[in-house]
């Protein structure tokens, strides 16, 4: 923390994760973090794959954090006047609907690694030429999956017929949760914006990633009326003020999906610099300039930035991980292995390495480069050998597998391979992951000392909107005095990494199509008992002959 007498202009930073709320404030003049507060968020699981949250909870969240955060500025002696702009980041993907007369959520929010909607996707498979999963790419930049808002929203469509009633009724709303933030934050049913940024709006599979408006064709695809959607917006410009609170009239100027807003607080403003979030899931952006990349090995074509209505729209090709944090958490919580998520490193520090065993957490399928819903975890290898602190190093291990398997694809599309990785997000705080991750990849892995990056990306654009411009665009926040860096160098050799990495490969090929295969073989099972049945009944019959006349003959 800065001590209170070094501080010039003040940004915060609402970072709406997927299992935390936080409210961060900033100083315009070195990144420096002054303070900040932190509270959970509650995730539901009413069925297997189902992952939802409810939105009423994110908001008092939201509120939460904000006024403790005040009260920390002035238990420091800063006046919370100095707070200049307050900029969003938030959990991608995650769907809310609600009702703009009442304010009311209509259903839960889906949260983006939900898996419900596996049926949803074959459905909408079905409508494609040839069922190209594909298909959608060279619009929208993203491949059908169950990962993004539209197939969310279908399925709300599909399934919930509040929902259908306030669309007939012409009172719904629909956002990921940037929107239902900026509609509440900024007045709600009393004059509320409805709007998103176009960095959220590209993970929706609504907007096209060519002119960045909402595209009517892929709206009728997924049979979502237009009226509901918000505005899009650039990622820094004043867009209205807090409504209440102790931060009442302070604009909101910045708006950034999460993962682009740690691309942006990590300054990745050069083509070709990237960067490798690790929290619930796990996600490596790199920047590709002006022109968008449509990837050829199943990474995703996504905007990085705007920052500034007149400004370019830059965009990038993303990795994306469904489970990275999440696996830790499982650890945790499902098999008790570890008493807290901190304790994962000491744990696997216990054992030089996991003794063979494969880790592979694909609880809600494969993401990229894969994109197979219907791939399920496993854990193989195991021997009498095993212990617990194997089965942990393997889970440290899986993370940075999926890492390099999403670099290795960047570096087939881009051609050009990447030298170095950038990282932040709360994982990095485990140098044994960190140190596993610049093995695997064979390549330096830097980490800022502060890395709350994330949030910082929010604050970057929310003060670089002009009517604030506190900061400038594409400052080099390296350089400021609250941001070094730590270097992790390989330390193991290329045959020993090609090695490890070619047994993960065969574990994530025994991950695959477990759903369909285990239907495969429930049909199996039917055809067997078909073909059996004819001859089963041949030799029941001819034993029961032969038992009547045996006992014929004894009686005679």
């Amino acid at each position: 923390m800065a001590s209170a007498s070094k501080y010039g202009p003040l940004v915060g930073a609402v970072d709406q994760g997927t299992s935390s709320t936080r409210f961060l404030v900033f100083d315009s003049r070195t990144a420096e973090l002054l303070t900040y507060h932190q509270t959970d968020i509650k995730q539901f699981f009413p069925k297997e794959g189902w992952v939802e949250e409810d939105p009423k909870e994110i908001l008092a969240s939201v509120h939460l954090c904000i006024e403790k955060t005040v009260e920390n500025l002035k238990g420091l002696g800063v006046d919370p006047t100095e707070i200049k702009a307050i900029g969003i980041t938030n959990q991608r993907e995650t769907t809310i609907v609600w009702d703009k007369l009442t304010g009311e959520p209509l259903h839960n929010a889906i949260v983006w690694l939900d898996a419900r909607t596996a049926s949803t996707v074959e459905k909408l498979r079905d409508k494609i030429p040839g069922r190209n999963k594909e298909f959608l790419k060279t619009k929208c930049g993203l491949p059908l999956s169950t990962y993004f808002s539209a197939v969310k929203l279908k399925w709300m469509l599909d399934n919930c017929q509040q929902v259908v009633t306030a669309i007939n009724e012409k009172r719904c709303l629909f956002g990921t949760v940037d929107s239902w933030l900026m509609w509440n934050l900024t007045g709600g049913t009393k004059g509320g914006l409805h709007i998103t940024d176009v960095t959220n709006a590209s993970r929706t599979m609504l907007m096209s990633i060519h002119n960045h408006k909402w595209d009517a064709e892929l709206c009728r695809f997924f049979s979502v009326p237009m009226d509901i959607l918000p505005e899009i917006r650039s990622c820094s410009e004043i867009y209205s003020v807090m409504s209440e609170g102790s931060l009442k009239g302070i604009p909101i100027s910045g708006i950034l999906g999460d993962q682009q807003s740690a691309l942006v607080g990590q300054a990745c403003f050069k083509e070709g610099q990237a960067k490798n979030t690790y929290g619930t899931g796990c996600f490596l952006l790199y920047n590709t300039g002006q022109q968008p990349v449509i990837s050829e090995h199943g990474l995703l074509t996504t905007v990085a930035y705007q920052l500034g209505r007149k400004q370019p729209v830059i965009y990038a090709l993303e990795g994306s991980v469904a489970i990275a944090g999440a696996c830790i958490r499982w650890l945790k919580d499902n098999m008790g292995i570890i008493e807290k998520s901190s304790d994962i490193e000491k744990l696997a520090s216990t054992v030089k390495d996991t003794a063979g065993t494969y880790f592979v957490p694909a609880f809600s399928g494969l993401y990229a480069p894969y994109w197979q819903t219907d791939a399920r975890g496993i854990i193989c290898g195991l021997t009498q050998f095993t212990t617990k602190a194997h089965i942990a190093r393997a889970a440290l291990e899986a993370v940075c597998f999926q890492t390099k398997e999403i670099l290795d694809a960047m570096n087939q599309d881009s051609g050009i391979p990447i030298p170095s990785l950038q990282v932040d997000g709360g994982m990095t705080e485990n140098p044994l992951l960190m140190q596993i991750q610049a093995d695997l990849l064979g390549i330096p892995v830097i980490r800022p000392s502060m890395p709350e990056t994330t949030a910082l990306g929010a604050a970057i654009a929310a003060g670089a909107a002009e009517g604030v411009q506190v900061w400038k665009v594409g400052d080099k926040l390296d350089s400021c005095t609250a941001i070094t860096t730590y270097t992790y160098n390989p330390s193991i050799g290329d045959s020993e990494r090609e090695k490890r990495y070619a047994k993960w490969k065969r574990a994530v090929e025994r991950s695959m199509h477990w759903q369909s295969d285990e239907e495969d073989s429930t049909e199996d099972v039917k055809n067997m008992v078909c073909r059996t049945l004819p001859f089963g009944l041949f030799f029941f019959s001819n034993f029961v002959l032969m038992r009547m006349m045996s006992l014929w003959r004894e009686t005679s």
